[in-house]
């Protein structure tokens, strides 16, 4: 059955390759400041800027079958480095972007038979990491809340959190500018290399999924056995 999408975010990235997995047996929408690279792709393209547009005024279907909160941040700086105004901001985008993107649509995802939801969290959070505090902070948030709103809508639509190590993504380009750098953070994960984003857009597209439909309030740990291995 071809279902309704809704993407925030993903013109590039991990948004881009869930898309490239989804968009010839589905209807997927993506609202996003940037078109990028989506003309390739089978996609309706809805201009979107998460921190300052309303999600209502958007010209969606009236049923919603799954919806994707892509954007997120990567501020990794000593604590004594960063002013609070750097954790109000990323807690802006990562966290309440979402609260209000999924409240906007909530109607449009209760019509579906059961709609799924995807947010990504990151290895940091269950993982204690240096110069993680700002993003391991608002990231965190998000895994509370899709657990509270997983048991309160249970079983009128799904929520699970996918949380990747880092992935070679335009977002890590600082991290991975070069290719020691990249040798450097391959050999920090036990499968010895960083993520890619088709490795996310795998789980997310099986997420979307009716193979899936049994799972729901779940963090699921895609980082290369970050998370759970120390083979040091």
């Amino acid at each position: 059955m071809k279902k309704n999408i809704l993407f925030i975010g993903g013109s590039q990235g991990i948004g881009f390759e869930t898309a490239k997995l989804l968009h010839d047996q589905h209807n997927v929408i993506v609202a996003s400041r940037s078109k990028g690279k989506l003309d390739e792709l089978n996609v309706t393209h809805l201009e979107f800027d998460v921190t300052k547009d309303n999600i209502s005024e958007l010209d969606l279907p009236d049923t919603l079958d799954g919806l994707v909160y892509f954007p997120g941040t990567i501020n990794l700086k000593p604590f004594k480095m960063m002013k609070p105004s750097v954790f109000e901001e990323d807690f802006q985008l990562n966290f309440m972007g979402l609260v209000k993107s999924t409240h906007g649509v909530l109607k449009k995802l209760k019509n579906s038979e059961q709609a799924s939801i995807i947010y990504y969290s990151t290895v940091a959070v269950q993982t204690g990491m240096p110069f993680h505090t700002s993003v391991a902070a608002a990231k965190g948030a998000i895994e509370g809340f899709a657990r509270s709103l997983a048991a309160e809508y249970a079983p009128s639509f799904r929520v699970n959190v996918i949380a990747p190590s880092l992935t070679n993504t335009p977002l890590a380009d600082k991290l991975l500018g070069n290719e020691k750098k990249k040798e450097k953070m391959d050999e920090r994960h036990p499968l010895k290399r960083v993520g890619e984003a088709k490795d996310i857009a795998n789980i997310s597209a099986f997420l979307l999924s009716e193979e899936s439909s049994w799972i729901t309030g779940q963090v699921l740990g895609v980082d290369g056995g970050m998370s759970s291995l120390n083979v040091s």
